[in-house]
């Protein structure tokens, strides 16, 4: 008897062994299911957090470049097929001979390009002339597609006078959009300084105000509600 007690005791152990043995492979299917899981978040997280670091290089962006390179930086960007931007204002130039109207920056020393990729970013550094992005603390400045469209608007009009550039805040003055003549679309801040009509572009990013005289019939239209 006590054999055959022994001959049982070994058939037990042996199918306990046999079962957890089944057991474990029957928990494997689990353990892959979930360190699939696990990989494709992880996986996700980093497409997250790539896609967050490229987006910082991505729009535009404002270029500070060397004194008097601006169109050959300008130049330069577009033969890297880059779209840049640089808006010009005319001015009276006058010598002891002869007085003659040039082309100068309204921005002395900034070019905007217009990043797509991180790549473009870093090729717009290698222009000759080129010296570095401007940044507020951490943050590249980066100027709105709708801001770039009116500092154009802006620069190309022939009507605008007496445009200036300054980081002092003017007080505020009745939101309005022109549409009349080249810089309809345009939105902007209505002055009245000494009776005369004066707007006003903010570009936030760089903490710029842009003031120009305009003819009194660009603001016949009613003011933008805010």
């Amino acid at each position: 008897m006590i054999h055959q007690f022994n001959y049982f005791d070994e058939l037990i152990k042996s199918n306990f062994k046999n079962f957890s043995h089944l057991e474990f492979y029957e928990r494997a299917p689990h353990v892959t299911e979930e360190s699939e899981a696990l990989s494709k978040i992880k996986l996700n997280n980093q497409k997250k957090i790539s896609l967050m670091m490229n987006q910082k290089y991505l729009g535009w962006h404002v270029l500070y470049v060397k004194s008097r390179h601006e169109k050959k930086v300008l130049d330069a960007l577009k033969k890297l097929s880059l779209e840049a931007f640089l808006p010009l204002v005319k001015t009276k130039k006058k010598w002891s001979d002869r007085t003659k109207i040039v082309e100068l920056p309204l921005i002395p020393s900034y070019v905007f390009v217009n990043s797509k990729s991180p790549k473009d970013f870093h090729r717009a550094l290698s222009a000759d002339g080129a010296c570095a992005y401007i940044r507020f603390g951490s943050s590249f400045a980066k100027v709105s597609e709708k801001e770039i469209v009116q500092l154009k608007l802006l620069a190309g009009s022939e009507d605008a006078m007496n445009i200036e550039v300054g980081s002092q805040v003017p007080k505020v003055g009745e939101l309005r959009e022109i549409e009349f003549g080249a810089l309809r679309g345009l939105q902007c801040e209505i002055l009245e300084v000494n009776n005369v009509n004066k707007i006003v572009v903010r570009i936030e990013q760089l903490q710029q105000n842009i003031t120009a005289i305009l003819p009194s019939y660009y603001f016949e239209s009613e003011a933008v509600a805010v």
